[in-house]
């Protein structure tokens, strides 16, 4: 089957594959494709604190529904209109913006809501496996076919018609499914490790804030209370009284410690101009923007730059960098080696522990943010000086041990799950378009040779 360029999307697979379309697919298994409710039949003043969630494009991600922020209407107006229910099975797309954004329906969504601007598949019974269409769409090749005929001259847009058309090729269901077992598997260790990071940045964030930043500790102490949570050991660390500073954000801090200038506690290095360092021949760093940074990676369209730059300008695995112009952010880098360029810092110390200066700079970030936006610029930013205006609590060195015993496995745990998931999505994304084109074949739900 080829494209409307003539292009062939799918030249060689296994003869007892088939090159249909998605319409019919759909149609051989009893399915159909359906786009949303207009925005006629779904008003903004329909939208409900609690009732049925409604998928709309934001809420998709890379296969899966993002829950945080979900629309909701009422059971009623869900009700009436019922032919946008989702099932498990069912498959959500995009249907403007990025439309190769979709999403598989789980069991624990049955009876939401396909809501406006979105397009639903319902593959049918016996023909496709869900799982397997989900991943399929995933294919390079594919997603490019979608964004190719997506129509809109501002903004790509989808209908039944193009989705329809979309070339599928077909292999025997027992193949499907040993096909989606293996990326499914690769899929599952990625979003566990990702729920495991939520929960280990949850953990080290309230602890840091309750010690360092509302004293609790050191508040239940001053009450005569034991600190909740804490043995006699850690307890005995903390004081049981504060002390008056003449700083307006921490009037009262525990005695013994100090406060400092955020940039005092660590070094917030600059990038360089890279375009002032090209690269040498094959041997190259890609550069890591602000564009990067957001996404986690680099990847083929980043610029490349010199390897022979100041080591304090290379990035690598667990530094943490702050974007201090333009989109104001702090991450933990986890997209492998490359080269900093300017607008971005990297936060180093030879005092202080990575978790201390990390949370104490994202602490400070909403302020950063506030000061950024308030510059009349094309491009907000802030200035060293905004770093030695933030304020640090630093607290007495056994309890920045103690703390250190409890927090850095957290960071460290959190780092070598991010990198993981970087080698597991290379290694899915290498592995999917060769299985989904029969190029390496499957066995008994095991890898085989080159088909």
């Amino acid at each position: 089957m080829t494209s409307n360029n003539g292009v062939a999307i799918f030249e060689n697979f296994p003869t007892n594959w088939e090159l249909t379309a998605l319409g019919e697919v759909c149609k051989r298994g009893g399915g159909f494709v359906q786009t949303g409710p207009f925005g006629s039949q779904l008003h903004a003043s329909d939208y409900v604190e609690n009732g049925v969630p409604t998928v709309m494009p934001v809420n998709i991600s890379e296969n899966k529904i993002l829950i945080d922020g979900i629309a909701r209407i009422s059971e009623e107006n869900a009700e009436k209109l019922s032919r946008h229910r989702l099932a498990p099975g069912d498959i959500v797309f995009s249907r403007r913006g990025d439309v190769t954004r979709r999403a598989l329906i789980r069991e624990e969504q049955r009876g939401w809501l396909c809501g406006t601007g979105c397009l639903k598949i319902h593959l049918g019974k016996d023909i496709v496996d869900p799982l397997f269409a989900s991943l399929y769409f995933g294919h390079p090749d594919v997603k490019d076919w979608i964004i190719r005929h997506a129509v809109g001259s501002t903004m790509p847009n989808l209908n039944g018609k193009i989705m329809e058309s979309i070339p599928f090729l077909l292999p025997p269901l027992p193949e499907q499914r040993a096909i989606a077992r293996i990326l499914g598997a690769l899929d599952d260790r990625i979003e566990l490790n990702r729920r495991m990071n939520h929960t280990l940045e949850e953990m080290a964030r309230a602890l840091f804030k309750s010690w360092f930043v509302d004293f609790d500790p050191v508040t239940a102490k001053a009450e005569g209370r034991v600190p909740f949570g804490m043995n006699v050991e850690t307890a005995s660390l903390f004081s049981a009284e504060f002390e008056e500073t003449s700083n307006e954000d921490f009037p009262e801090i525990p005695k013994g410690w100090n406060l400092q200038n955020l940039d005092d506690i660590a070094d917030y290095e600059n990038g360089l101009a890279l375009q002032k360092f090209p690269p040498e021949g094959d041997d190259f760093l890609p550069v890591i923007k602000i564009r990067e940074l957001r996404q986690g990676f680099a990847d083929e369209s980043s610029n490349r730059a010199s390897p022979n730059i100041k080591a304090s300008c290379i990035l690598d695995d667990g530094d943490v960098v702050f974007s201090w112009s333009g989109s104001l952010m702090i991450d933990l880098w986890c997209g492998g080696k490359g080269a900093l360029n300017q607008h971005l810092f990297k936060v180093t110390s030879e005092k202080y522990p990575k978790w201390f200066y990390y949370y104490w700079t994202e602490y400070h970030l909403p302020d950063f943010q506030d000061i950024a936006e308030g510059k009349a610029t094309t491009m907000g930013h802030i200035q060293r000086h905004h770093l030695t205006s933030a304020k640090v609590v630093v607290p007495s060195d056994d309890v920045l041990v103690r703390a250190n015993k409890a927090i850095a496995p957290l960071l460290d745990s959190i780092i070598k799950n991010r990198v993981q998931n970087k080698t597991l999505i290379t290694i899915r994304d290498s592995l999917l378009p060769k299985l989904m084109s029969g190029e390496v074949s499957v066995r008994n739900g095991a890898l085989g040779g080159v088909a």
